[in-house]
């Protein structure tokens, strides 16, 4: 699989999906799996790599997890700054954002993240919730998105970069910088929903597939 180099049409969406569609339900598979069977000590490792995605790469949050894992539970932010210094751009920063994290999720919901994360009855109540909570540290709209997809939870759009490019060059929103506000956010992803519906591809997918065209693998 290549990246797409030329600007994305609606054909090219269309046959992109046609050949990718099979992967793509497989990785939304393995995402249901976890929503259905996951530890909460698997949903907080999610939730670290997505913190590790945010202003980096995949690449980059799979391999800081990797050096991070055995800290998770109770790591320092120095034990975990040291991990980090090689695979993180951001080794300082990005372990004291989880450190407060888990010591927020520890006092609310004594890491039950799976009890706290199906409580909610409104789904973008679910994702105000990680977006706008002060004390869970570098997750804006699109981290919190691209987490809730990981593990499982459906409709939600991961507007990064990729994906935004894509949307501008089909002309669903005018620009590829991305939103800065909830409001703008919410717009971007409904003309993302609109598109879907105008392609007759499924939401979720399309997400994935987008993402495949300008970078040539279907990650997570």
């Amino acid at each position: 699989m290549r990246p797409n180099k030329e600007p994305v049409t609606l054909e090219s969406v269309r046959a992109a999906h046609r050949e990718r569609r099979v992967a793509v339900r497989e990785r939304l598979a393995e995402f249901d799996e976890l929503r259905r069977t996951a530890s909460d000590e698997r949903l907080w490792e999610e939730l670290v790599y997505c913190i590790f995605t945010a202003g980096a790469s995949a690449r980059m949050g799979l391999r800081s997890v990797e050096r991070v894992r055995p800290l998770l539970s109770s790591g320092t932010h120095d034990d975990l700054a040291d991990a980090l210094t090689g695979s993180h751009r951001y080794p300082r920063s990005r372990s004291g954002y989880i450190v407060v994290t888990r010591e927020h999720l520890s006092e609310t919901c004594g890491m039950r993240l799976r009890e706290r994360l199906e409580s909610f009855d409104d789904p973008l109540e679910r994702r105000d919730w990680l977006a706008r909570e002060r004390r869970i540290k570098g997750l804006g709209y699109k981290e919190s998105s691209h987490y809730l997809r990981n593990v499982g939870y459906r409709g939600y759009a991961i507007l990064d970069k990729h994906i935004l490019r894509c949307l501008a060059e089909l002309g669903v929103v005018e620009t590829p910088d991305p939103p800065t506000t909830r409001s703008r956010y919410l717009a971007a992803e409904e003309k993302l929903r609109g598109f879907a519906r105008r392609s007759r591809i499924d939401f979720d997918e399309l997400d994935l597939v987008l993402w495949s065209m300008k970078t040539g693998e279907i990650l997570k």
